[in-house]
């Protein structure tokens, strides 16, 4: 008898790969078609299968978490060390004339900062603080303009009601 396509998927091999296409940001899409069958039936293999299931949310866990210690650092800015190659020159004279010019590549770091990105810092806010920071805020009880549509659909009425 032949074996199954999702035996072969958790050999551990398979699951490691699994794992890294995760990491690398496929989705789960694109995942099925690099093992080679329908989506469909990659949701099923989730379903019935634990280690496809974890090896799956393993990587991705991975991926999310730096990426929302990138937003964080954005967010609030950080240092960072930039490396800048140059070359650095020598001339040698002779007697007075120039006889060899020697070039050698030096690099040197340089600290800088990266500030902190206000759209970072909204989409933190609005993400981890709705509440407070949601474009359409809502507010409790009765609002000033409440009461002027009650009194301009009050008025609408009375003039409806008096034709």
């Amino acid at each position: 008898m032949a074996k199954s396509k999702a035996n072969e998927w958790l050999e551990q091999d398979k699951l490691t790969l699994l794992e890294a296409w995760a990491r690398d940001g496929l989705t789960n899409e694109q995942i099925a078609n690099n093992m080679g069958i329908n989506a469909s039936t990659l949701y099923d293999y989730i379903n019935k299968y634990d280690k496809i299931s974890n090896a799956l949310k393993k990587g991705k866990e991975v991926v999310d978490i730096e990426v929302e210690n990138a937003l964080y650092k954005n967010a609030t800015g950080f240092w960072y060390d930039d490396v800048v190659v140059s070359t650095k020159k020598e001339v040698l004279y002779e007697n007075g004339k120039r006889i060899k010019e020697i070039s050698e590549p030096v690099s040197v770091t340089i600290r800088k900062f990266k500030p902190a990105e206000t759209t970072a810092q909204i989409f933190w806010l609005k993400n981890r603080k709705p509440k407070e920071w949601r474009d359409k805020v809502v507010y409790e009880g009765e609002t000033k303009t409440d009461g002027v549509i009650k009194d301009l659909v009050e008025a609408l009425n009375n003039v409806k009601n008096s034709k």
